[in-house]
């Protein structure tokens, strides 16, 4: 079994029997699942970011949960299934969730659902940005863990998939915490890297059978590409879906980290791959460009310091409030870490001397109305980029 190996199978649908076949089919590269052992606690961090019906493609699709479940059942592994979504991390909440997420088919199939609401706080003596962070207690009862992660553009990071699924580890109501101690995307995706490399989850499987385009996370549109991802190293996964849905990898922070501390290629081209990957080849995915791709570099002295902060300024993208569908229910006024959104009139205002352009609001704005902006010569740059290949 190669361990730098990217595994990828069709899954047409969602039907129980064709997702057990798939997870069949894309593990089979990787060694399958000859490692589990009879008694062996197996947690499985799923994508549960908010409770959203499994058609809206925002969170780990439940009969894939339930067909995995049922798999490592089969081999006499104990399987809790636990996510910490974007609120306040207790009962009622994830109750909430893992209702509206349709968990009872993978609890009918014998799964627990994570109540362990616990926290607790971990040290990384060879992380780049979180050495110390507080994670979700649950986690220290299982012997292995499995991230299944769903495919999705993402506001801040571009793309949202294997390396980005840990970020799930930190507790609810601290996760503005850490995008406010990490405003910058780059040390944002150290972070979630210094997560990936701290947790070293066995496996990584990515749902990318109904992915999610557009205003991503949670309030995109959903995107047939109708396949699996697999792989021991979270980075070449990422690496592999960026590629599937037009996103270069140094359009995507994680990757873009992962690069530099040499845990993955800097190309699709250099992946050692299991399956016809271009098969799922996206033409039309509506991505969220980070601008590192456009940045603009200048030179080291003052004018081209000056140069380079007006350019780079000019290419930033920002959350914008389109008013007529905000509701004015003030959940991104509560979320915002630096504290930057007011409720006028009924309507969201962002302060933008101090926004910080984590994109908070607009993963958890309930109805959308909190949208990526991207500046216009970044997007006539892209679009010219996309026009000469």
């Amino acid at each position: 079994m190669n361990p730098n190996l990217v595994s990828i199978t069709p899954c047409e649908t969602y039907a129980p029997d064709v997702c057990e076949a798939a997870l069949l089919s894309v593990l089979e590269p990787l060694g399958g699942l000859d490692w589990v052992t009879p008694g062996i606690r197996i947690g499985i961090k799923a994508n549960l970011v908010t409770g959203a019906k499994p058609e809206k493609a925002v969170t780990t699709h439940p009969t894939l949960l339930a067909a995995l479940t049922r798999l490592l059942k089969e081999r006499g592994a104990c399987v809790v299934i636990g996510d910490s979504p974007g609120n306040l991390y207790n009962a009622s909440v994830l109750n909430r969730v893992y209702a509206l997420s349709g968990l009872d088919e993978a609890e009918r199939a014998g799964a627990e659902l994570n109540r362990d609401f616990s926290e607790k706080d971990g040290y990384f003596q060879d992380a780049v940005q979180a050495k110390r962070f507080t994670y979700t207690g649950w986690i220290d009862g299982c012997d292995a863990l499995i991230s299944f992660s769903k495919l999705k553009s993402h506001g801040m990071m571009s793309l949202s998939a294997a390396a980005k699924n840990l970020f799930g580890t930190i507790p609810g109501t601290m996760k503005p915490e850490y995008h406010y101690r990490f405003p910058n995307p780059n040390d944002f995706a150290d972070m979630l890297v210094d997560l990936d490399e701290y947790w070293k989850p066995v496996l990584h499987i990515c749902d990318a059978v109904t992915a999610m385009e557009g205003n991503g996370p949670t309030q995109g549109t959903p995107k047939h590409v109708g396949c699996l991802l697999a792989a021991k190293n979270p980075h070449r996964l990422d690496v592999l879906a960026a590629a599937l849905i037009g996103l270069e990898p140094r359009e995507v922070p994680t990757i873009a980290a992962a690069v530099r501390r040499d845990l993955c290629p800097d190309a699709v081209e250099r992946l050692e791959i299991a399956g016809d990957w271009k098969a799922y080849l996206q033409t039309d995915f509506e991505v969220i460009r980070n601008r590192n791709s456009l940045l603009f570099v200048g030179g080291n002295n003052l004018f081209g310091r000056a140069i380079r902060g007006a350019m780079n300024l000019c290419l930033e993208s920002k959350p914008t409030v389109h008013t007529s569908a905000c509701i004015g229910c003030g959940k991104c006024r509560d979320i915002c870490p630096a504290h930057t959104i007011s409720i006028v009139n009924h309507k969201a205002v962002i302060d933008r001397k101090h926004c910080i352009k984590c994109f908070c609001c607009q993963e958890f704005c309930p109805v959308g109305a909190m949208r990526v902006h991207r500046a216009p010569v970044a997007a006539l740059l892209t679009h010219g980029k996309e026009g000469s290949k």
